[in-house]
């Protein structure tokens, strides 16, 4: 069980670190900024924020996987669920890209995708702080904190009921996160001190004793931004 950890851990940590080094040169290479791009550096930017945040529920499922169908089985299923998990947020990099988009052509983003609006600015942040005390927020958050619970509720057996649990974890994890990402439009969208900030910030809402207080705090934080960016009109 041990080596099942160790190689499951070393997977996780290579897709995270490869992903990472994607973005720090797309964060400084101007060849990335153009729309063709916006998909990919979203989807590979996704892989970065997330995959630390799916470590836990993946080695839970690494323990239940061999307890209910073998060693042989394990990394295939752990595999599955992370693809499920991660197609998720990779459809959901295709929804912001076009957001992207759609607020360039509106004269709303720089070139480096920060917001040049207060009004959105504004709007954004209000929209995702208020979001943080919201009961779906809760609701979405209580699963994420709880994988093994998680799994035990939601299990089914075989590649394509792991894939199928991955979907469903995501589906939670992106009701958790996806306005704190929409943050990004107003920090910048390649600026990289937010990427890790926002990493940190969703990594410890999961894993941290008191990880609703971190989410508590974000949205509190993120109101008072908002209406100090709307004071100072």
């Amino acid at each position: 069980m041990a080596l099942d950890r160790i190689i499951v851990g070393g997977g996780l940590s290579v897709l995270a670190l490869l992903a990472w080094l994607y973005t720090i040169q797309a964060s400084t290479d101007m060849r990335f900024m153009g729309a063709e791009y916006a998909f990919w550096m979203w989807a590979v930017m996704m892989v970065a924020m997330m995959t630390p945040s799916a470590a836990p529920v993946v080695f839970a499922l690494s323990r239940i996987s061999r307890s209910r169908a073998g060693s042989q089985t394990v990394f295939g299923v752990t595999g599955a669920f992370l693809l499920g998990y991660l197609a998720l947020w990779i459809a959901f990099s295709a929804m912001a890209a076009v957001a992207q988009a759609v607020l360039s052509r509106a004269s709303l983003l720089s070139s480096m995708g920060v917001s040049t609006s207060s009004d959105l600015s504004a709007a954004l942040l209000l929209t995702a702080g208020f979001y943080q005390f919201s009961p779906w927020k809760y609701k979405c958050l209580s699963k994420c904190r709880a994988p093994m619970g998680f799994l035990l509720t939601e299990w089914r057996d075989g590649l394509h009921g792991a894939f199928v649990m991955g979907i469903r974890h995501a589906i939670y994890c992106t009701g958790c996160c996806w306005l704190i990402m929409a943050i990004l439009f107003v920090a910048g969208v390649m600026n990289l001190t937010w990427i890790a900030v926002l990493t940190v910030i969703v990594l410890a809402e999961r894993v941290l004793p008191k990880g609703r207080w971190t989410s508590d705090f974000v949205g509190a934080a993120a109101v008072l931004c908002g209406c100090w960016l709307l004071v100072r009109r």
